[in-house]
């Protein structure tokens, strides 16, 4: 298994201790919950760097990879919902999207075709995890219920989250329709 495979596992096992952390609640334990957040999106950036610089890009890194940013970022965004701090339907948007991303990857593959991560979908990942930096520091300052300009910003970072992966996932499916279209057109 290679350095960067072991880094984007690394950051998969991670993920229940910042559960924990996020659940208990509370000003220390959402710090600590939100400092691993951030060690674990560095991570993030930090295997995708190792897998390009030594040549450690594996079918097995493509797929786990994306895997390890949405159960990290959807983890987040489920612990926002249950305080109040994300809407519901915009986690769902943007799961669903992450659903049928999936799918057209797994289609993709059984094509031979790897969909390889889009710009779009890099800046959705970043957006993503900048958005639960802010709700989680506007969070922390203001006692766990964000009011006035805290709950201002806890709000525009939901919006900024949903728009930027709905821009994502039709940047997706467009650049991919011929996937689509060939598989609603053609009979097995």
């Amino acid at each position: 298994m290679t350095l960067a495979n072991k880094i984007t596992l690394a950051r998969i096992a991670l993920i229940p201790i910042f559960l924990v952390l996020a659940v208990f609640g509370g000003t220390t334990f959402d710090i600590l919950a939100l400092v691993l957040f951030i060690v674990c999106s560095a991570t993030d950036f930090l295997d995708g760097y190792v897998a390009r610089k030594y040549n450690q890009v594996t079918d097995f890194g493509k797929f786990v990879d994306p895997l390890a940013d949405k159960l990290l970022v959807c983890a987040a965004m489920m612990i926002f919902v249950d305080r109040g701090l994300m809407y519901g339907w915009m986690v769902f948007i943007i799961l669903a999207r992450e659903f049928i991303i999936t799918s057209l990857r797994t289609v993709a593959m059984g094509k031979n075709r790897v969909l390889a991560a889009a710009w779009s979908g890099k800046v959705k990942t970043c957006v993503q995890i900048a958005g639960v930096i802010v709700i989680f520091l506007c969070s922390i300052v203001s006692g766990g219920n964000p009011t006035g300009m805290a709950h201002t910003l806890v709000v525009i970072a939901g919006w900024v989250m949903t728009l930027m992966t709905l821009y994502s996932g039709y940047d997706y499916m467009h650049r991919n329709w011929d996937i689509v279209a060939e598989g609603a057109t053609r009979s097995k």
